[in-house]
């Protein structure tokens, strides 16, 4: 098991895994808020989604430098990351291009992230994506945190709601096996700033929000508390929820997951540099991106 590092500042308590440079664990007056990766579920908390979000066709695609083979979300998420700074509240992780990644995303790149506790109930976690290479570099990346639903004894999972900063409609493609198929809209969001919550919702695999307001949205229990996720300058936010366990017991979690890129579409062809959203970063460029998850 990778070396699991924690951060505090007040009240609120960050831990993050070396193993993908995943948080594990964000806690707020003792109370946990973060997805514990329960494998009768979905084992992982929050993975780093790079050098794509979602899945590429039949895990294949081409790009200016060759072929890439990835799985679901890249190859981030699979690889240890190097603790390069810690400073009691806030931690920088560094993972670097080698042979092996090169086999599977043929291009050198440096990403770095960092998570940072900001006031009292707020956790930054930024993306710096640097081109090392001699050629341009696309790719995508997102975020994948997944909150406990419900929060606390006595609730339930449709007891909480996703709250906007206004009233607005917004639709999502439905999912064919993890494509997205932008020729069958479904409306989510219609001239109103809520949606409460049910498994329903995820029947047909997470939905994708393009274009929300203000670029952030909360997730509110009956008492008025929960998560904002802020995702300035990410183009897309997924929402997602596992299907029932083996015992037919319904997850107990929700991810809210901002994205730059998406999924492969199915009015797509199959060349990275053709996805959605899609970032180019020329050599020695960084690029970063930055949302924020703030603990109500």
């Amino acid at each position: 098991m990778a070396d699991i590092t924690t951060i505090t500042q007040g009240g609120l308590e960050a831990s993050v895994d070396a193993r993908g440079a995943q948080l594990r664990s964000l806690r707020l007056g003792g109370v946990e808020y973060l997805w514990q990766a329960d494998e009768r579920w979905w084992p992982r908390s929050a993975p780093v989604l790079f050098p794509i979000v979602g899945k590429i066709r039949n895990g294949f695609a081409t790009c200016s430098a060759g072929e890439c083979h990835m799985g679901r979300h890249g190859i981030a998420r699979n690889y240890d990351h190097e603790l390069i700074e810690d400073t009691g509240s806030s931690l920088t992780y560094r993972f670097e291009s080698t042979a092996e990644t090169r086999e599977a995303y043929p291009y050198d790149f440096r990403l770095e992230m960092t998570y940072a506790i900001e006031g009292d109930a707020t956790l930054a976690q930024t993306f710096a994506v640097t081109n090392t290479g001699d050629v341009d570099l696309p790719f995508c990346l997102g975020g994948h945190p997944a909150f406990n639903v419900p929060l606390r004894e006595g609730e339930a999972f449709e007891d909480y709601t996703l709250w906007f900063s206004r009233a607005w409609t917004g639709t999502s493609p439905t999912a064919d096996d993890g494509i997205e198929n932008y020729g069958r809209m479904r409306t989510m969001i219609d001239g109103t700033n809520r949606l409460p919550l049910t498994h329903d919702l995820f029947a047909n695999d997470s939905f994708t929000l393009e274009g929300v307001p203000d670029s952030t949205i909360s997730m509110v229990g009956p008492i008025g508390h929960g998560v904002r996720v802020d995702f300035e300058g990410f183009d897309h936010i997924g929402v997602w929820s596992a299907g029932p366990s083996a015992e037919g017991t319904p997850a107990p979690f929700v991810a809210l997951e901002p994205w730059c890129g998406t999924a492969t579409r199915t009015d797509e062809d199959d060349v990275l540099e053709h996805k959605q959203n899609v970032i180019v970063a020329a050599p020695g460029q960084t690029v970063r991106r930055t949302f924020s998850i703030t603990l109500l």
